[in-house]
C-alpha cells in the first residue's frame, strides 16, 4: 500500500501563457513566483512553493501531483507500481527542479490520467503575497475524469491509502487521504482530464464576495454558489482560460473518526443531491489530458 501524505500540484499546458497567468493572478488571486525558467509560471496559494504550474505549449493538463513521505517511500511506490504492471518513469533532475521537489516518478492511471508522486516538495515560510484578496487559505483538492468511477476507486484504493467518503451514484467518487472529506475526486467523463482544481477560502463571505467579483469581471460561473451535501462545503465553480475550471469553497467536512464513518450514496438525479440550495448543477468543464500520455515527464 502506497501512503499519500497530501496533494502537491497541478501542472497544466497552455498555449497563451500570459493570458493564463493574468487570470490566475488577477482573477483567481494567486501569487506568481519569481520566474526561474522560460515558459513556466509557478502560482502559489499556501505553504507550498507552488500548487499550479502553467507550462507554455500544447493546451491540456500535463500531470496531477501527490506527495509521499520520503525517498524510501517513493522507491517503494515505484517498485509496487511496477510489480502491478504499471509503467513508471523517473523524472530527471531538471524536471524535479521545475516541480520544486527532490525527486518524483510519473505514471498513468488505467484511464490515461498522468499522475506524479513526489517527495520533499519545497515549503515557503513567507506569507503568500496574494494578487487580490480572495480569502484563499490553501489548495484544497483536485478532481480527475474517468469513464468508470467505480473502477477508478478500485485503482486508488487498491494501490494507495485512498478511502471513499461518499458516492454520487455512478457520476462521482469522493476520496480522502487524511481527515478532509476529499482531497481527490473522480468524476465520470469519457476522456481523461482535470475536472477542476479547488481552493479553500477563509469564510462563507469570501465565497459570495468572489462570486460578485467574478460576475463583475465577466467570468463564466459554471456552478454555484451552492452547498454540497456530501462535504457540507459552500462552493463556486468558474471557468478559466483553455478549459481550466477553478473552484472556491468553504466549510468542508472533516472525518475525524474513521471507525464510525460509512460512505453514503447520492442519486445525482435527486433534487438537492449536488446542491442543497437547489441551484443549477450542470457538469463543469474539464481540461483534457495531454496526449500521448507516454511522453517523458517535462
Amino acid at each position: 500500500m502506497i501512503t499519500l501524505t497530501d496533494i502537491a500540484y497541478v501542472r497544466s499546458g497552455v498555449t497563451d501563457l500570459d493570458a493564463a497567468v493574468r487570470f490566475a493572478t488577477n482573477i483567481v488571486g494567486l501569487e506568481l513566483a519569481a520566474p526561474t525558467e522560460p515558459g513556466v509560471a509557478h502560482l502559489r496559494a499556501d505553504h507550498r512553493h507552488h500548487c499550479l504550474a502553467l507550462v507554455e505549449g500544447p493546451s491540456g493538463v500535463i500531470a496531477s501531483g501527490f506527495s509521499v513521505a520520503d525517498e524510501d517511500g517513493l522507491a517503494a511506490a515505484e517498485t509496487e507500481l511496477e510489480r502491478s504492471g504499471i509503467t513508471v518513469r523517473r523524472g530527471s533532475k531538471e524536471a524535479a527542479r521545475s516541480r520544486r521537489v527532490r525527486a518524483f516518478i510519473a505514471f498513468d492511471d488505467p484511464f490515461g490520467n498522468r499522475l506524479e508522486l513526489v517527495t520533499q516538495q519545497e515549503t515557503v515560510t513567507r506569507p503568500v503575497a496574494f494578487n487580490r484578496t480572495a480569502g484563499i487559505t490553501e489548495f484544497g483538492h483536485l478532481c480527475l475524469d474517468a469513464p468508470d468511477v467505480h473502477e477508478a476507486y478500485r485503482f486508488w484504493n487498491g494501490h494507495f491509502n485512498a478511502r471513499v467518503s461518499d458516492w454520487i451514484g455512478d457520476a462521482a467518487c469522493l476520496m480522502r487521504i487524511d481527515p478532509v472529506h476529499h482531497k481527490l475526486a473522480v468524476f465520470k467523463g469519457e476522456e481523461p482530464g482535470l475536472c477542476h482544481m479547488n481552493f479553500q477560502v477563509e469564510t462563507i463571505d469570501d465565497v459570495f464576495r468572489n462570486w460578485h467579483f467574478l460576475e463583475e469581471n465577466g467570468v463564466q460561473i459554471e456552478q454555484g454558489p451552492g452547498r454540497h451535501p456530501q462535504s457540507t462545503a459552500v462552493f463556486l465553480y468558474f471557468l478559466g482560460p483553455e478549459g481550466f475550471t477553478y473552484e472556491y469553497s468553504f466549510g468542508v467536512r472533516r472525518i475525524e473518526n474513521e471507525g464510525s464513518w460509512r460512505p453514503r450514496t447520492f442519486d445525482p438525479a435527486e433534487p438537492g443531491s449536488i446542491d442543497m440550495w437547489l441551484g443549477p448543477t450542470k457538469r463543469v468543464s474539464t481540461q483534457t489530458q495531454l496526449r500521448p500520455a507516454a511522453v517523458a515527464p517535462h
